[in-house]
């Protein structure tokens, strides 16, 4: 991670808002009430800030959050224990320089400490995501399923990866 960076709570919901509104096809449309909600059932809700404010940020939930997402379900549905990363972003101007990588590295640490065995998440297939996919595969995730969703519109990979490696 780059000088003068730091990982911290995500506490800033408009500059948070922003940046997932801006990435909304990556991620999902989200509104200070449904961000709220997330927050407030996170495992990890956390942040990268640097010298210009909001870098990146990461919400993750366990598997007793009450989440409606279909990814979240289909991973709640197969696995008794684990941490759901429901998005990560980072601001343009930022990626490359270890951000997302820092974020995650940090929950994996919290999750190995909590008990919690595997880390999941999904990536849009359709429409396609190339950089997420290489970034995911670089951490170490693989497929663990697929999936339509919202009436075939978007088409996901359900990845896994080992809290502890």
């Amino acid at each position: 991670m780059p000088p003068g960076f730091s990982i911290g709570p995500l506490d800033d919901l408009t500059a948070v808002l922003a940046l997932n509104t801006a990435h909304a096809a990556e991620t999902s449309l989200l509104d200070e009430v449904a961000l709220r909600a997330l927050i407030e059932q996170a495992f990890l809700a956390a942040t990268v800030t640097g010298p210009d404010g909001l870098a990146a940020f990461l919400i993750a939930l366990d598997q007793d959050a009450t989440y409606a997402s279909p990814n979240f379900r289909w991973f709640q549905a197969r696995y008794p224990r684990f941490v759901y990363v429901d998005r990560i972003v980072t601001a343009p101007a930022w990626r490359g320089r270890g951000l997302a990588r820092a974020l995650y590295e940090d929950l994996f640490a919290r999750a190995q400490a909590a008990g919690h065995a595997r880390i999941a998440c999904e990536v849009n297939r359709l429409p396609p995501n190339p950089g997420s996919d290489a970034f995911h595969a670089a951490l170490g995730f693989s497929e663990a399923g697929t999936a339509a969703i919202h009436g075939g519109s978007k088409t996901v990979r359900y990845l896994l990866r080992e809290a502890a490696r």
